[in-house]
């Protein structure tokens, strides 16, 4: 018998952070990141990341954050089209409501279910709300356009430090397969491995470069060298206020929030894998190479046929 507590269904809603940066004010911001000033540029990236934040803050604690001053805080107030900073942060609060109103809902539904305060349940449900978070916020179009440019770089880069650099062992894996070279940059090497890997790389190819909070600065020098060399940059990343999401030319958001950890990888885990997937059914030949790859690997398998899985060598009977 299926009960209600295993019919759990997690709403379909995207990150707060996404959902923010997907608004009119949130795009503004987001221009000002790319084309501003440095000062606009901190102060733009502190409001997309800080966005919660901004409606209990004064002017001089934004401007402390921000490591500006309070005149600079209204003159950028004025510079997007404000009166002044208050009118900035009434407008701010206006798209809040809207964007945290559904997953503040969430929120207090995980809070009430069974096993509420309950620290594994609570990871796994957080990690449930980001998976849907990056389903319900994909862009069809965007996905389509990185597997274009995996299908005709010349090598694919894949760069990622720390956590980050097991899910790019697992992407430039699901890669091998349907990319002409792919190139794990990092490997079990640090930045000096990396660079050097990243030392030809050229406008034929393409870098996918994965960093979550917190960020590693490397990781942010390397794709910047990249962009310089004129390869496409592709990245997968937490949200718009991610210092790869400006360095990008294609971006894949996964949301990491976490109530203890630093950043969730679910979500980056089940994006990898519908790139992945995507990747693999794009066209018949793609298709084809699955099919040879695990007739090819089908006598390795546990299960398999023993007389098919016997290879000539000193173990073999005769």
């Amino acid at each position: 018998m299926t009960t209600n507590k295993a019919r759990r269904a997690t709403p379909s809603l995207p990150s707060p952070a996404v959902a923010f940066a997907q608004s009119e004010l949130g795009q503004q911001l987001v221009r000002v990141m790319t084309e501003g000033s440095a000062s606009s540029k901190a102060i733009a990236e502190y409001l997309l990341r800080n966005h919660v934040r901004l409606a209990a803050l004064r002017i001089e604690e934004l401007a402390e954050g921000c490591q500006v001053s309070t005149a600079t805080i209204s003159r950028f107030a004025r510079d997007i089209g404000f009166r002044n900073f208050a009118a900035m942060r009434a407008a701010v609060a206006e798209v809040l409501q809207g964007v945290l109103q559904p997953v503040e809902k969430l929120r207090s539904t995980i809070e009430r279910r069974d096993g509420a305060g309950v620290p594994a349940v609570e990871s796994l449900e957080y990690a449930a709300a980001n998976i849907a978070a990056s389903a319900s916020g994909l862009q069809l179009a965007e996905l389509d356009k990185v597997v274009h440019q995996l299908t005709r770089a010349s090598t694919v880069y894949v760069l990622g430090f720390g956590l980050s650099s097991y899910l790019a062992g697992l992407l430039a894996l699901h890669l091998q397969p349907f990319c002409p070279h792919v190139v794990e940059v990092a490997g079990q090497g640090g930045t000096e491995v990396a660079a050097g890997h990243l030392a030809n790389i050229t406008a034929k190819d393409v870098l996918v470069v994965i960093s979550f909070p917190r960020y590693a600065l490397d990781v942010v020098r390397l794709a910047g060298f990249a962009r310089s060399r004129n390869a496409c940059i592709v990245s997968l990343t937490d949200a718009p206020a991610s210092p790869l999401a400006e360095l990008a030319d294609h971006v894949l958001y996964a949301p990491g929030e976490h109530p203890v950890l630093s950043s969730s990888s679910a979500a980056a885990l089940a994006m990898i894998e519908a790139l992945a997937v995507t990747l693999m059914v794009s066209n018949k030949e793609n298709v084809d190479k699955a099919a040879r790859l695990t007739e090819a690997i089908s006598a390795y398998l546990y299960g398999a046929d023993a007389g098919s899985a016997a290879r000539p060598g000193k173990n073999a009977r005769k």
